[in-house]
């Protein structure tokens, strides 16, 4: 069975395979009540819906739908942002950091996620060349480096 992680996750894929068909065709309008205009049933829209088909993702539909009238309505102001975590996020993290970037970035955005388990916990997010990083192990180097640089004027105790 599929997590809703991984259907969210399925579902973002899916778009943008459908969103870039339809774009290099030249068939995206900006309007999104063109989006079944934009999704022919082409050769690549055929592949999607089978590899959909495939991997039982068929109920995912509606989502995909949303998420292609998106990209078509945002276009390339879609932000991409990826996500660095410790460990997998849960449906309920992940909507809270997309709705934090999308506040932050004042469009939307694509979570593109990696688990690290070296950062030990919290969180590095990148896009556009700018990286946050909020992970426990920055925060540790960070540390020590106050400590160091305090330590090298004391005396030894």
């Amino acid at each position: 069975m599929t997590s809703k992680a991984d259907a969210l996750q399925k579902v973002e894929a899916y778009a943008h395979s459908l969103f870039d068909a339809a774009r290099g065709k030249g068939e995206v309008e900006q309007e999104p009540r063109d989006v079944r205009k934009a999704l022919k049933f082409s050769p690549e829209i055929r592949d999607v819906l089978k590899r959909m088909e495939k991997e039982k993702d068929l109920p995912l539909l509606e989502q995909l739908y949303d998420d292609v009238k998106n990209l078509i309505t945002y276009g390339d102001q879609v932000a991409t942002v990826n996500v660095t975590t410790a460990m997998r996020m849960n449906a309920e993290l992940r909507g809270k950091v997309r709705a934090k970037c999308e506040k932050d970035l004042g469009v939307p955005v694509r979570l593109v996620e990696r688990v690290d388990p070296k950062i030990m916990g919290g969180i590095i997010l990148e896009t556009n060349g700018h990286r946050r990083d909020a992970s426990v192990r920055a925060q540790l180097v960070n540390i020590r480096k106050t400590l160091s640089s305090s330590y090298q004027g004391g005396a030894e105790a």
